[in-house]
């Protein structure tokens, strides 16, 4: 069963979380990252992407970019930008997006469950970017990025949320990127007993987002026990910082797909190679967003199409072969566009959906040879997918909004 665990978090001073608060390292190039963080000495992005405080010439891997880190991390909390909490508490993280509201659950998970597959993983990691992630946590001694988990609903961990949220004040509330960051401290030790209760019953939790995070905070963690071999299990280097999130509130946007070449075919040949497999017909409506499962829009040669996967094609018996970005993977990206490993090849690109189909159309429209619009990932498909114990395609599921950084830190040594 699921393991909870209150925390002291290091968290921004009043005043300052619209300041420190950054997107996701991940979701950002260092060019993108400095021009975010210009003019603002408290942005988290000095923290996460370290780089963009050294000359451009400095490899992001190099050793003076997690020292780097570490002391940009020292000043915000030596100069009181970053203040830790004196007691153990759980947080509240409330993102309002379009009139949506998903309400996480701010903790620490803990390293076994990880291991144990308690927490389920549904994407393949990379050793380099494992590795990135591995040298940051150990160098700042700290969990900087939090692990947006998932769980099948708990009403009674919903109503002590919603009963929180109405009878306290929000110590955060601000609008970043036109989402609002709402967040109270759990400071009541009876709620905080009866919250990692509720999860003691859990049976399961799922890495939404953050595989590549995760992954590195358990190695960190196997690394301090092979240092500690006396360790007990209560040190807080057996934990990651987490936010947890019941799966009803999450929202998967589509992962679009752009190709560079048509792998030497013309558009109509390409088009002809399509039929075997898919009806093939004008789209209905210019941009065309796929409105079901097995349907897809593509943008070729400035038209848009209507695709749907013709009966008896997709394999509704396997999770992973019938979703729609396997399907696309299986009988277009590989045999007739030639790429096998799109997880490594340049002739294909991933679009988030919250860039919206116009950049489909910008891309193609400036060289790039075909796009395809995805009916987006449901929950249900990747938590039955976890369930069975099977991994999901690169790039299948895109979740807006992305957690803010420089929230809540994790001390691994207290």
């Amino acid at each position: 069963m699921a393991v909870l665990k209150a925390f002291r978090a290091y968290r921004p001073a009043a005043g300052y979380a619209d300041k420190v608060a950054a997107l996701p390292y991940d979701v950002m190039n260092s060019d993108e990252a400095r021009r975010a963080a210009f003019g603002n000495p408290y942005s988290f992005l000095r923290v996460d992407k370290a780089e963009i405080d050294l000359p451009k010439s400095v490899n992001i891997y190099d050793d003076r970019v997690y020292e780097t880190a570490a002391q940009n991390l020292r000043k915000l909390i030596s100069a009181d930008v970053l203040r830790q909490d004196e007691t153990p508490c759980l947080y509240i993280y409330a993102q309002t997006r379009l009139g949506r509201v998903q309400t996480g659950l701010v903790g620490c998970a803990s390293v076994d469950d990880y291991l144990q597959n308690v927490i389920k993983k549904h994407e393949l990691t990379r050793a380099d970017k494992e590795q990135d992630r591995i040298r940051h946590v150990d160098t700042l001694d700290a969990n900087t990025g939090p692990i947006f988990l998932t769980y099948r609903g708990e009403a009674a961990v919903s109503d002590l949320l919603e009963n929180w949220k109405q009878t306290h004040k929000a110590v955060y509330d601000f609008t970043a990127d036109d989402v609002r960051q709402q967040v109270w401290v759990m400071d009541d030790a009876a709620t905080i007993a009866t919250l990692c209760t509720c999860f003691a019953a859990i049976p399961a939790l799922y890495i939404a987002d953050g595989h590549h995070r995760a992954a590195s905070a358990v190695k960190v963690a196997e690394l301090r026990r092979a240092a500690h071999p006396d360790y007990d299990g209560s040190e807080e280097f057996n934990y990651f910082l987490s936010v947890l999130f019941p799966a009803e509130e999450l929202e998967i946007l589509d992962y679009n797909r752009v190709v560079k070449d048509l792998n030497g075919l013309t558009e109509t040949e390409f088009l002809q190679r399509l039929r075997t497999d898919f009806t093939v017909e004008p789209a209905p409506v210019s941009p065309y967003r796929p409105e079901k499962r097995h349907t897809f829009g593509l943008y070729l040669g400035g038209k848009w199409y209507a695709l749907s996967v013709k009966p008896g094609v997709a394999d509704e018996s396997d999770p992973v072969a019938s979703l729609d970005v396997s399907l696309l993977q299986a009988r277009v990206i590989a045999p007739i566009l030639g790429i096998d490993d799109p997880r490594r090849s340049d002739r294909i690109d991933f679009v988030g959906g919250i860039r919206g189909l116009s950049e489909l159309e910008k891309r193609v429209d400036a060289g790039e040879a075909a796009a395809f619009a995805m009916f987006p990932t449901s929950l249900s498909e990747l938590l039955a997918i976890a369930d069975a114990g099977k991994i999901m395609p690169p790039k299948s599921t895109w979740f807006e909004p992305k957690l803010l950084s420089g929230l809540f830190i994790h001390m691994l040594s207290e």
